[in-house]
C-alpha cells in the first residue's frame, strides 16, 4: 500500500460490527425490548441466534477492551450461573417454539472460567425449547492457559460444534506483558483432542501488542499454519486507554511503530496466502473449503456481534448476560454492564436491559447497504434494490452517499465503481471501515473515539 494512502486513511473509524455502532445506543426500557421480541417471531429472517455472556477471567490481559472482570468467589459465580438460568427462563416463553436455533456462542470474559458442567447445563436449557437448523453453529471462546487435557474432552461432549482458542501470540515475552498466561498444555495436542470429535477450530491472534516484532509476529503465525487451523484471525490491537486504562501499562512498554504494525499484517498475511488460506473479511482467513470462504464467493456473507456468518446462520440474536447486546432487525438491545445490577433485575423477574437502539426506515436501509460493503467488499446496487424493494436512487438517498467521495476513494485506488457497483481493491480492503463511514449519516456527529484500521 502507498504509504501516503496509509497516512490519508488511517484515521479513527468504526469497525461496523453493527450498524448503528454501539457508541450511539441510548436509554432502551425492558418494556420496549419485550415488545420487539414479539414482533422477531415474524421477521423474516426467523432463525434464533443466542449469545452468553460470561464475564469472568482467571487473570485480566492489559489489552482487552471487553467487558471482563476478574474472577469471583465459587458462590458469585453460582449466583450468575443460576441468573442466567433465570434470564433465559424469562424470554424463552416469548418465542415461537417453531422457530430453529442456527447458532449458540459463548463470549466474555474467559466463558471457560466456569466448569464445564455448568457450561453444558446452559447449552442443554437453550436446546431443549427448540429444534435446530440441520448444521447449527454452537461455539465457545476460550482460554487455554487454564484448561486441562479432561476439560477439552468434556468440552467436545457439551453440544459445541467450534471453538476459538485465544492464542494472541506464542512469543512468552509478549504475553508476559500483556499479562496473559500461555496454554496450559501444547495446543498440539489441543489439536489432537478437539479433530478426534469433529470439532472446528479457530486460533485467535493480535498484532500490534508491545515487544512485537515484524519477525517475531511471522514466527508465531508459521507455527499457527503447522497447527493448520480451520479459521485464523488477525485481531488488530486497539488502543483505547479510554475505555480500559489498564491499556495504559502497555504504553511503559512501547507499541509498536504504525509502520512496523502495518508489515506485521502484510507479512502474516503473505504467509498464510501461501498456506493455501484464503482472506475472509478485515481479519479472517479460512482453509479454501470452509462455509464462510465460500458465502464471501458468492456475495452472501453476513456478519454479527459473534462474528462473520453464512446466510443459513444469520438470525435474530438473544443475548443473556451483562453487557449482552440483543441484536434484532428492528432494535439493539444491551442489557446492564454492572453484575450487581443484573443480578438484582433479574431475580426480580426483569429483563436487565439498560441501552439500545430503534432503527428507523432509512437507518435499517444504511444498515443492510454498510453490511454487504463490509462482508462481501463490494455493493452491488440492483441486488439491494431487490432485496430492499427500493429504487438505487431511493437506497443511495438513505444515506450519506456522495458522488464526490466516491470519486475520491476510487482515484486513491480504494475502490472501483460504475452505476451498478462499488468494489473495494484487495490491496486497500483494510480500509473497507473508511467507505462505508462516508455513507453513514450518524458519522458527521459522532465524537472520533474509533481505533485505526490498522
Amino acid at each position: 500500500m502507498d504509504k501516503s494512502l496509509i497516512q490519508k486513511y488511517n484515521v479513527p473509524v468504526p469497525r461496523y460490527t453493527s450498524y448503528p455502532p454501539a457508541n450511539h445506543f441510548k436509554a432502551l426500557s425492558s418494556q420496549e425490548y419485550l415488545d420487539e421480541v414479539r414482533q422477531s417471531n415474524h421477521y423474516s429472517r426467523n432463525n434464533i441466534s443466542f449469545y452468553i455472556h460470561v464475564p469472568f477471567c482467571q487473570q485480566l490481559c492489559h489489552y482487552c477492551g471487553c467487558n471482563s472482570v476478574a474472577m469471583a468467589s465459587d458462590e458469585r459465580v453460582s449466583a450468575y450461573v443460576k441468573a442466567l438460568h433465570k434470564e433465559i427462563d424469562l424470554l424463552l416463553p416469548l418465542l415461537d417454539k417453531n422457530r430453529k436455533i442456527s447458532q449458540i456462542h459463548y463470549g466474555g470474559g474467559s466463558p471457560t472460567s466456569l466448569p464445564v458442567s455448568v457450561i453444558r447445563e446452559l447449552n442443554d436449557h437453550l436446546l431443549q425449547g427448540f429444534d435446530t437448523i440441520e448444521q447449527p453453529e454452537i461455539a465457545i471462546e476460550c482460554q487455554p492457559a487454564y484448561l486441562t487435557a479432561s476439560d477439552w474432552n468434556e468440552l467436545t461432549d457439551a453440544h459445541f460444534t467450534r471453538m476459538s482458542i485465544g492464542v494472541q501470540d506464542f512469543a512468552p515475552d509478549v504475553l508476559k506483558a500483556v499479562n496473559r498466561k500461555p496454554s496450559l498444555i501444547p495446543l498440539e495436542e489441543v489439536f489432537d483432542i478437539l479433530s478426534s470429535k469433529g470439532i472446528r477450530v479457530n486460533l485467535d491472534f493480535i498484532y500490534g501488542l508491545p515487544l512485537q516484532t515484524v519477525d517475531s509476529f511471522a514466527q508465531t503465525i508459521e507455527r499457527a499454519i503447522r497447527l493448520r487451523p480451520h479459521r485464523l484471525v488477525t485481531f488488530s490491537y486497539a488502543h483505547v486507554p479510554w475505555v480500559n486504562k489498564r491499556q495504559l501499562i502497555l504504553e511503559k512498554y512501547g507499541l509498536p511503530k504504525e509502520d512496523d504494525k502495518t508489515a506485521m499484517f502484510q507479512k502474516a498475511k503473505d504467509l498464510l496466502l501461501t498456506a493455501g488460506y484464503q482472506p475472509v473479511g478485515m481479519d479472517h482467513f479460512v482453509l479454501p473449503d470452509d462455509s464462510l470462504y465460500q458465502a464471501l464467493k458468492d456475495h452472501q456473507l453476513h456478519r454479527n456481534f459473534q462474528g462473520y456468518c453464512t446466510r443459513a446462520i444469520t438470525a435474530q440474536v438473544y443475548a443473556f448476560g451483562v453487557s449482552g447486546i440483543s441484536q434484532l432487525d428492528g432494535m439493539y438491545a444491551q442489557n446492564t454492564k454492572n453484575i450487581e445490577e443484573y443480578l438484582q433485575n433479574v431475580n426480580e423477574g426483569i429483563l436487565p436491559i439498560v441501552k439500545g437502539y430503534a432503527l428507523n426506515k432509512e437507518e435499517q436501509v444504511t444498515r443492510s447497504v454498510i453490511e454487504m460493503l463490509m462482508c462481501n467488499y463490494q455493493i452491488d446496487w440492483n441486488e439491494l434494490s431487490q432485496l430492499l424493494n427500493m429504487t438505487i436512487s431511493d437506497i443511495k438517498k438513505a444515506t450519506a452517499y456522495d458522488e464526490v467521495k466516491m470519486a475520491d476513494f476510487a482515484r486513491d485506488g480504494l475502490i472501483q465503481m460504475d452505476e451498478q457497483r462499488i468494489v473495494m481493491q484487495p490491496e486497500y480492503a483494510p480500509f473497507v471501515r473508511n467507505v462505508a463511514a462516508s455513507l453513514d449519516r450518524l458519522m458527521s456527529n459522532a465524537a472520533p473515539n474509533f481505533s485505526k484500521p490498522i
